[in-house]
């Protein structure tokens, strides 16, 4: 089969890696599992031996009929863009209790895929993805660290983030460039009581230009009030955003939008 390279194809053909994403998804046969661009259907046949309800999305027409194969009852094919599907239009009839994600992410549509399945509001029990070992650091960075970031602190308002493993090039068919990570997102018990939708706007403000000072980033905003809050915490003036917790960034968020 030709590899499609517009569509960012990597097989994975290493039954470790298999293995330890399949053992993370903690499902039973009353629950579904969602897989996102299954491929040649590797990672896809173990996880339906779990007996559970599966939906899998893939975008390449060439692998379809090998993937339709595995139907039945409980195990369906969609050949659809995921990022354009309905999800809950797609899962509605199914009679699931907790809903597992899981999917070996193409490096140029990974933040699209968490993006969509953060807005769905899908009621997750976890996402299981593999990504590019950059993206991950990325994802899982902590204050004072050059990956830290808008993205970085987005998905911490949503999930708790546990890094599996780390899956080497040779695991994959083409190999790629670089190293991947296997990550699992877990929808946190309880998030902070505030419009997400502007708390995403303020952390795009405030992380525009990196390098420069919050002070830099927030000039529109009432910088008094800003202020006082990093004096709070023992900050000068002239920090930047990468040095700022979450706690921090929702403690100004909070008081400019209160």
């Amino acid at each position: 089969m030709k590899i499609k390279k517009s569509l960012g194809q990597n097989f994975l053909i290493s039954n470790e890696i298999i293995n330890k994403i399949v053992d993370s998804i903690t499902a039973n046969s009353n629950d579904l599992i969602i897989e996102i661009g299954p491929g040649r259907g590797a990672l896809t046949k173990k996880i339906i031996t779990k007996n559970s309800y599966f939906l899998a999305y893939e975008i390449d027409n060439d692998l379809i009929p090998n993937l339709k194969l595995l139907e039945n009852e409980k195990i369906k094919i969609k050949h659809e863009d995921f990022l354009k599907a309905n999800i809950k239009e797609d899962i509605k009839e199914i009679p699931f209790n907790n809903l597992f994600i899981v999917g070996n992410l193409p490096y140029y549509i990974t933040t699209p895929i968490i993006e969509k399945i953060m807005q769905e509001d899908l009621k997750l029990t976890s996402l299981t993805i593999m990504v590019q070992k950059e993206v991950g650091e990325r994802f899982m960075a902590e204050p004072k660290s050059k990956e830290y970031g808008y993205f970085t602190c987005l998905l911490k308002y949503y999930f708790d983030i546990e890094k599996l493993t780390l899956v080497p090039n040779t695991a994959f068919f083409p190999k790629p460039k670089v190293d991947s990570v296997v990550l699992r997102l877990t929808p946190r018990a309880e998030k902070p009581d505030i419009d997400i939708k502007k708390y995403q706007e303020f952390l795009k403000q405030v992380f525009r230009q990196k390098r420069k000072t919050l002070k830099n980033n927030l000039m529109s905003e009432n910088w008094e009030e800003i202020k006082a809050i990093l004096e709070k915490y023992n900050l000068s003036e002239s920090v930047r955003a990468e040095e700022l917790t979450e706690e921090i960034l929702l403690d100004i968020f909070k008081t400019l939008k209160k």
